[in-house]
């Protein structure tokens, strides 16, 4: 058996750097389709390839169109005709979809068995990260119990 990460003095702290990983929606979109998506977001509505086309002066159009084809095919933006073009829109917004993100990756985890792992994970990364963030994950906590005993 060969030797543990542990036994080497290796910790998880010092492990994360060799294993860096792109967070939150650039995990799931390559870098442009999350410029067309803020590029929509900021937009407001529909927009066309040729609404978008001044927010990515080094992109050829069919590039563009391309992006906004694939984003359509994952289920993240809604499509109609509109003559020969196309209108796009996102079905939701960045907070919607960053939270949709962080469900589907916990609901396995927390199915799975003993939640406290997770719970004690957050717990640190988030007073390590921000004091202040740490207050606000209480004051989260309070007010979903007292929706609760509302019920």
């Amino acid at each position: 058996m060969g030797i543990g990460i542990w036994e080497l003095g290796l910790g998880w702290r010092k492990l994360t750097p060799m294993f860096r990983r792109k967070s939150g929606l650039a995990s799931v979109f390559g870098s442009l389709e999350l410029r067309v998506l803020e590029a929509l977001w900021a937009h407001g509505g529909e927009a066309s390839v040729r609404h978008l086309l001044d927010a990515f002066p080094n992109a050829a159009y069919t590039t563009l169109m391309t992006t906004l084809e694939r984003l359509h095919r994952k289920g993240v933006l809604e499509r109609r005709r509109d003559g020969r073009a196309f209108l796009y829109r996102p079905l939701s917004s960045r907070d919607e979809m960053e939270s949709g993100l962080v469900t589907r990756a916990l609901e396995p985890l927390l199915r799975s068995g003993s939640a406290q792992p997770i719970l004690s994970c957050l717990v640190d990364e988030v007073s390590r990260h921000d004091e202040r963030l740490l207050d606000e994950l209480e004051r989260l906590v309070r007010e979903k119990r007292r929706q609760q005993e509302e019920r």
